[in-house]
Formats: C-alpha cells, sequence, structure tokens
C-alpha cells in the first residue's frame, strides 16, 4: 500500500501562489506516475497535472503557464506550485499515485481563492 498525505492549502486572493505537497509514504517503489487533481463543489473531479518517474510533466489546459509540478524523490514528495491563482481554482486538491495494478489517494487539501 502506499499512504499520500497533502498539505498547503488555503485560503488566499486573486492573483496571489500557493503550494501544495504529498508526501508519499509505504510502497512507493511501485509508483510511477504521480498527479494532482482537483474538485470543486458541485463538479466532478478533474486532472490537473502529472509527472511521470523520469520527471516528465503534463499540465491541464486550465493551468499550464502558471502550475509547476516537481517531486523530490529523496524525500518522497511531490509538489505543485500554483501561481496566479483565479476564484475558479478554487476546489479540493488530491494527490494521486499510480503503480502498475493500482491507484492510490490522499485525503486532499481546500484551496480556495476569494477576494
Amino acid at each position: 500500500q502506499v499512504r499520500l498525505v497533502e498539505s498547503g492549502g488555503g485560503l488566499v486572493q486573486p492573483g496571489a501562489s500557493l503550494r501544495l505537497s504529498c508526501q508519499a509514504s509505504g510502497r512507493i517503489d511501485i509508483i510511477n506516475t504521480v498527479g494532482w487533481y482537483r474538485q470543486a463543489p458541485g463538479k466532478e473531479r478533474e486532472w490537473v497535472a502529472r509527472i511521470g518517474d523520469t520527471g516528465s510533466a503534463n499540465y491541464a489546459d486550465s493551468v499550464k503557464g502558471r502550475f509547476t509540478i516537481s517531486r523530490d524523490n529523496g524525500k518522497n514528495t511531490v509538489s505543485l506550485q500554483m501561481n496566479s491563482l483565479k476564484p475558479e481554482d478554487t476546489a479540493v486538491y488530491y494527490c494521486n499515485a499510480r503503480g502498475p495494478l493500482d491507484d492510490f489517494w490522499g485525503q486532499g487539501t481546500q484551496v480556495t481563492v476569494s477576494s
């Protein structure tokens, strides 16, 4: 099993920045890709960004150029740097880790962007 714990959420004004972190523990050796998803009230969960074990990253169009995903394999963490935040970025953000057979999820961290 893999355990994921997110942190770093909060309430910020439009245009501000936040950095989310995802700390992994357990069978981290089976993890290939780590990603961030988000779910806004009344909406389905949507993919935000992912990073592979080689460091290659992909982003949803809605966050491209504003968000940056990175991973520190030595610390077993994946971070999501979020800049120029907009009210529409408000959501619960979830960390996801994929192994060859399983998906693992964290409990989520709330990000609220409001003036």
